[in-house]
């Protein structure tokens, strides 16, 4: 697959393009346009157009001061999957994560999304905890770069 533009969120569009995606794929933590901004401060969220559709999000967070565990997250919307985006908005995130001191790479699926699970043990990812949030009742699955 050719001619998916990544770009960074910088502005206002694209935050809204992200929080479409991450609320569309995560229904069980929608986020108001004020925390995806708040969020956009300290990590690294991009969005994905193959054209002038958005398609995906990605997001890298970057290690804390005190670890050096980041976690890259890749997610499409379910119409545009199958079709290589997934990898290309994935491609991105280790590296990146590496770039800012990451020595191990984590990430984090919604259980209610059996794509993203295989995504990413098809890519060495291997389960390492599951929790519910309060007031939900769908797990989220965390899982490491093994």
């Amino acid at each position: 697959m050719t001619g998916l533009r990544i770009g960074r969120v910088d502005g206002s569009a694209k935050l809204v393009d992200w929080r479409y995606v991450h609320n569309a794929i995560i229904p069980t933590a929608v986020l108001s346009l004020a925390e995806v901004d708040e969020r956009a401060r300290r990590n690294r969220p991009a969005v994905a157009y193959p054209g002038e559709v958005v398609v995906g999000c990605s997001t890298v967070r970057p290690p804390a001061a005190d670890d050096a565990v980041a976690t890259v997250i890749a997610r499409v919307l379910p119409d545009h999957r199958g079709r290589g985006f997934g990898g290309q908005l994935y491609a991105q995130g280790p590296a990146e994560a590496r770039a800012l001191g990451a020595d191990v790479i984590e990430t984090c699926v919604l259980e209610s999304s059996p794509e993203g699970l295989r995504f990413a043990l098809e890519r060495g990812f291997v389960e390492t905890e599951r929790y519910v949030l309060a007031g939900d009742s769908v797990p989220f699955i965390d899982l490491r770069l093994a």
